[in-house]
């Protein structure tokens, strides 16, 4: 009977441990399978994107060239071409291949050379840069230094706030949207919740209309707008706000795209931090995707924002008072809005722009980590390059037309 016992045992064990192996490859298939999918997304795009044009034809030919030369190169190693003497025989190939040594030595060597010793300083200073990051994280997380909240006991406390949704065709989102800014805790009478339109779709505008004029019925503030002249893109919907006469009534502005859902006490967490801190212009809560276990490329983004924030927004906030505004699930101080300028269109990271004009005028900003808002991550490789280009193509242009303010701004005098 033991001996039976045992065999049975051994035998579910291994059973149990091929369901296991099992359960890994089909893991394992599954990431390779989103790999490629991802990698034909890329090239579909890359080729679709840039068919027609001369700069993807100039780096296609250039490869090819690369490529061209390398394989002559390696024949040339293998039949031992450059330990020939030069008075031998030489055949056409060998001879041409003695001329490109020459100019490579003489002409390419040089400028390869300097490209990697810059490319050398570049990573120095981003290793600096990180390891710099990190040593703040290790006092922040030694000392236990984060903002302190102030609770508002007095209802007279409460500030006049204004709460912007910018959107444009998001149909999918809108609902949960508008459903979580207008469940938000604070005091009906001062808050007010702008739904800002810039879709084109009628059906769509139609049913924005009907959705805030439910949660009117409840007794919520709020209005919708829709640009007749849709210029400037976000920054142009979000400064035609901020023109409304009833405008200069609020303190406060916080902003939340389309596809953030805040916390009810979301407000509770950040304007008391206001209080007693006139320099404050900006307060920046922390991102969570709702989605980040939905596949490879989501998991990925959430590791990437993981430092962004943990890192990169907190330890500069602390230390510098100063880190570009993500855009949304942040509150502004409109007077700071106003200080620097308002909104511009005038390149596609308005929220890096202001951030920037802001902080050059004197204005600090704090960054919470455990106020976290909830979001969803681009789950697609053609949301993610969108969202990509929209956040990497700016930030030259923006040093471009801010580097004069940069050099005469009263807070490189202070530093």
């Amino acid at each position: 009977m033991t001996f039976k016992s045992t065999d049975k045992s051994f035998k579910k064990n291994a059973k149990q441990l091929t369901w296991v192996f099992l359960l890994k490859a089909q893991y394992a298939m599954k990431c390779i399978g989103l790999i490629a999918k991802a990698l034909c997304s890329v090239i579909n795009a890359i080729e679709n994107q840039f068919k027609e044009n001369f700069l993807f034809k100039f780096i296609r030919g250039f490869l090819v060239l690369c490529f061209v030369l390398l394989s002559f190169d390696m024949v040339a190693y293998w039949n031992g071409w450059q330990f020939l003497e030069t008075t031998e025989t030489q055949g056409w190939m060998h001879s041409a291949y003695l001329y490109w040594i020459f100019f490579r030595a003489n002409y390419i060597a040089y400028p390869v050379q300097c490209i990697s010793n810059f490319c050398i300083i570049l990573f120095i200073i981003q290793s600096v840069d990180k390891l710099a990051l990190c040593i703040g994280w290790f006092w922040i997380k030694f000392r236990d230094i984060k903002p302190r909240l102030q609770d508002f006991s007095l209802s007279e406390e409460y500030p006049m706030v204004l709460v912007q949704i910018p959107m444009c065709n998001e149909k999918e989102v809108y609902k949960q949207s508008i459903s979580a800014v207008c469940q938000l805790d604070w005091p009906k009478d001062r808050l007010l919740i702008q739904v800002l339109d810039d879709s084109d779709d009628d059906m769509l505008m139609l049913l924005l209309k009907e959705e805030v004029s439910k949660w009117r019925k409840f007794g919520t503030k709020i209005i919708y707008h829709n640009r007749l002249v849709r210029t400037g893109y976000k920054a142009g919907n979000l400064q035609s706000a901020m023109r409304y006469d009833y405008v200069k009534n609020y303190e406060f502005v916080a902003i939340l795209y389309a596809d953030f859902q805040p916390s009810p006490d979301f407000l509770k967490q950040t304007i008391p931090h206001f209080k007693g801190n006139p320099e404050l212009g900006l307060v920046q809560a922390r991102w969570k995707f709702v989605n980040k276990d939905e596949n490879l490329m989501t998991q990925l983004q959430n590791i990437n924002m993981c430092f962004h924030f943990e890192m990169e927004q907190q330890v500069n906030g602390v230390f510098l008072n100063f880190f570009g505004f993500n855009g949304t699930a942040g509150v502004w101080r409109i007077k700071a809005l106003e200080d620097s300028g308002g909104w511009l269109d005038r390149t596609t990271v308005e929220d890096m722009d202001i951030a920037v004009r802001a902080h050059l005028n004197g204005w600090k900003f704090m960054f919470l980590n455990d106020v976290k808002v909830l979001c969803e991550a681009p789950a697609s490789y053609e949301a993610y390059r969108k969202q990509q280009y929209h956040w990497h193509s700016g930030p030259m242009n923006l040093f471009r037309l801010c580097l004069a303010d940069v050099t005469t701004s009263k807070v490189r005098r202070v530093l």
